[in-house]
């Protein structure tokens, strides 16, 4: 029994009417072009958290009450507006 209840011999054949669709060189180009992009995707996971990182430090800190302190004024014009109502 082979991998999800297909067997060796099946596999087989399924990889090698993929080969005569596609071609060696094409394959290995999908393939290439796939491990660039897992690793591009792995890259920038940690470049963010590298970055959430950095802006969880004292400077996130310094910023914080000055989103709060700008949130009443936000609502406070909001407020004003009236809403018509059925």
């Amino acid at each position: 029994m082979g991998v999800a209840g297909i067997s060796i011999w099946q596999l087989l054949i399924i990889l090698l009417i993929v080969i005569l669709l596609f071609g060696t060189k094409r394959l290995k180009n999908i393939g290439s072009d796939l491990g660039e992009a897992i690793r591009g995707f792995r890259n920038s996971l940690a470049n963010s958290d590298k970055e959430k990182e950095e802006a969880s430090g004292p400077a996130h800190l310094n910023q914080a009450p000055e989103s709060r302190a700008s949130e009443p004024q936000a609502r406070s014009a909001d407020s004003g507006v009236q809403r018509d109502r059925p």
